[in-house]
């Protein structure tokens, strides 16, 4: 059994009590435990601002830039074993841990891509200079600088890698030092990482800190310079967001909460073409991929109506060839949920579409994986329920079951009538649509802008390189408005707004010109 200790205030600390008990979700067998508890949550947060904040602000944008490519290799030098870790304790297939993994490295390695240009600046230019005088003797400009506080992680389980790669590149390249909170359940991986970074000798003292279970009060003492970045439940975050000391002290709160997200199939797209065949790959990917545990995944297909069973049968056909099992076993091309409760929750959920639809595939009864002992695990059957009208089915629209789980509804064919569909959502990460008509395209996109923060257009164009709507991508936008969560992660260089401050600056020509690196515009 692996203990997992937190990394706080420069040394590795074990908590007292009770511990949480990490399991094998794909035979229930404990692997590792964490407990928190006596720890100085207190003294982490001002061992970040005190020792972590100075040794990153001393650090010019491409030094930084250098940490998080450092950071990418060493993370890559141990691919193999963060894969074994994210299979055991995730339920991955080995697939699915590539996914995390080596988003987690790719990502770092994105941002040192991205900071490498930034060169030996401290502070980073937004737009250009404004003149304030007729003479052009006085000058203003804005700059971005990292905020004086730290940022806070909370990660979903699902993703204990990459959830970690994609917020520590964008604040450390800010100049944030970084408390790492993974959820407990999965937390494994990240211990390893930040583990292995911390042997590597790379961070500076006091950047990156780690909690390996409860985050106890943590967040009662974070304030106006710091940053919570949260990715999880929307219930969750909402009460995070609400919490009384994060509003009273204007704490900077994002967060990237799971969407219904849509996959809409345009009318008159061919049976047998590439692009009918691209749509039915996406959905079924974007539906098992992780189990269906991505915040990303196809939740509501829509197609028009009088394509509904050509497209119903097709799903169905395609989602048959999943084999469900303990992803030990080879022949195994989808794993378990990850927890007990996400298998109640599952379950529930199932029955309650059920209820109002009509089931083609799978359902809430018990199985048994493959190559996995009798009775153990968290297995939930690939499943597809079809509704009738996509107006009154109320449920689809509320209810999201965080599980490889889609639904089928009609529309009549127009980007109008799906735009208001899929506007019942109440906002989403994520949207595909497939056709190859540029005016129904074009009215996809303007539509749909409002509700998604991503729109992945499938087109016959794209069809050998487009990789999935469910691929988040280091220089693209991640996150979405309403029930999405209505927070912006990535997004090239934009994603480090979240941990900087903008100030407008003003004064002589020349000293703006020596501050912001001697441009000459400024």
């Amino acid at each position: 059994m692996i203990t997992l200790k937190s990394f706080m205030s420069g040394n590795w600390q074990e908590g007292t009590g009770k511990p949480s008990v990490l399991v094998d979700p794909s035979t229930e067998e404990p692997i590792a435990e964490s407990s928190t508890e006596g720890l100085d949550f207190a003294a982490a947060v001002r061992y970040a601002r005190e020792v972590g904040g100075p040794a990153l602000r001393k650090l010019t944008l491409g030094e930084r830039a250098a940490l998080l490519k450092a950071m990418s290799k060493a993370l890559g030098a141990h691919r193999d074993e963060l894969l074994d870790m994210a299979m055991r304790n995730g339920g991955n297939t080995k697939s699915d841990a590539k996914f995390d993994v080596d988003g987690a490295s790719g990502t770092l390695g994105a941002y040192a891509y991205f900071g490498k240009g930034l060169g030996d600046a401290r502070l980073m230019p937004d737009g250009d200079a404004v003149p304030l005088s007729r003479d052009g003797d006085w000058v203003g400009r804005h700059a971005l600088v990292p905020k004086g506080g730290v940022a806070v992680l909370v990660n979903a389980f699902n993703f204990p890698a990459w959830g970690f790669g994609e917020k520590a590149a964008c604040a450390l390249l800010a100049g944030m030092p970084v408390i790492v909170k993974p959820a407990t359940s999965t937390a494994l991986v990240t211990w390893r990482m930040v583990e292995i970074l911390d042997q590597a000798g790379i961070l500076p003292e006091g950047s990156v800190q780690l909690v390996s279970g409860a985050p106890g009060d943590l967040l009662s003492h974070l304030g106006p310079q710091d940053v919570l970045a949260f990715t999880g439940s929307a219930d969750t975050g909402l009460h995070l967001r609400s919490m009384q000391e994060i509003l009273e002290r204007n704490v900077t709160v994002n967060i990237e909460a799971d969407s219904l997200n849509s996959a809409v199939l345009a009318p008159g797209v061919d049976p047998g073409s590439e692009l009918y065949e691209l749509f039915l790959k996406d959905v079924v990917r974007e539906t098992t991929q992780k189990t269906g545990q991505k915040c990303t995944a196809v939740r509501r297909i829509f197609v028009p109506t009088d394509a509904v069973e050509r497209v119903s049968a097709d799903l169905v056909a395609r989602l048959e060839e999943v084999v469900v099992g303990n992803t030990a076993d080879p022949s195994v091309t989808m794993g378990p949920v990850t927890t007990a409760r996400q298998l109640r929750d599952n379950r529930a959920g199932i029955d309650a579409l059920a209820a109002a639809g009509t089931l083609l595939l799978g359902g809430s009864e018990p199985i048994d994986g493959v190559g996995a002992p009798a009775g153990k695990g968290y297995y939930v059957r690939p499943t597809l329920v079809r509704f009738d009208s996509a107006r009154t089915a109320s449920v689809v629209h509320e209810r999201e079951v965080f599980g490889p789980v889609s639904s089928i509804l009609p529309y009549d064919g127009t980007p109008e009538d799906a735009a208001e569909l899929v506007a019942l959502g109440n906002g989403s990460l994520v949207a595909s649509a497939y056709g190859d008509d540029p005016e129904w395209l074009e009215g996809i996109v303007t539509r749909f802008a409002q509700w998604n923060g991503r729109i992945y257009l499938g087109s016959s164009g794209v069809t050998k390189a487009a990789l999935g709507s469910g691929l988040v991508m280091a220089g693209l936008l991640h996150g979405g408005p309403g029930r999405a969560g209505n927070g912006a992660e990535l997004g090239g260089l934009s994603g480090l707004r979240l941990y900087q401050r903008r100030s407008a600056v003003q004064g002589d020509p020349a000293v703006l010109a020596r501050i912001f690196g001697g441009r000459s515009d400024a």
